[in-house]
């Protein structure tokens, strides 16, 4: 699959406490560092004692070798650890799981997530082994952007 709209954006939807990160495109190292900023950003502007809930939309994204795919694969990680969440994949990678260090930066809290990809295999693989009753994974972003948004936060 081979696609050319490039997609770096992270939006906040306070009425739904509802943070959406899209990447989609074929991507390189400059393209993952502007959509890992964006997201950073689109953290830090939120008010504190937050909860929110997440889409990390990845439908459409490739990575243009390995480096970048690499550089790309610690950003949602470790992006929520900061926020208290430990994405379900992340014991894939034993070493890096165990160094991981999870806070809730100015008390902002993640308390869910969806995750939407296009390799179908992956998806339904991390569905069996890493799902929970607050976080999936779909290989369809309209079914995943569904889901999250009926998620019921808990506070």
């Amino acid at each position: 699959m081979t696609t050319t709209t490039k997609n770096t954006e992270t939006n906040w939807y306070p009425e739904k406490r509802l943070v959406v990160t899209h990447i989609s495109g074929d991507l390189e190292k400059t393209d993952i560092e502007q959509w890992e900023k964006s997201f950073k950003n689109t953290l830090d502007s939120m008010e504190d004692h937050t909860t929110f809930k997440i889409f990390v939309n990845m439908y459409g994204f490739k990575a243009v070798n390995l480096d970048v795919h690499k550089r790309f694969r610690a950003v949602v990680p470790l992006t929520l650890a900061d926020y208290g969440w430990k994405v379900g994949y992340v014991n894939l990678f034993e070493e890096e799981a165990r160094a991981m260090t999870f806070k809730t930066t100015r008390g902002i809290q993640c308390v869910g997530a969806a995750h939407a990809h296009q390799d179908e295999t992956k998806m339904d693989l991390y569905q069996t082994k890493f799902s929970s009753n607050r976080e999936r994974f779909f290989p369809d972003p309209v079914q995943a952007r569904q889901w999250i948004e009926n998620l019921e936060l808990t506070d």
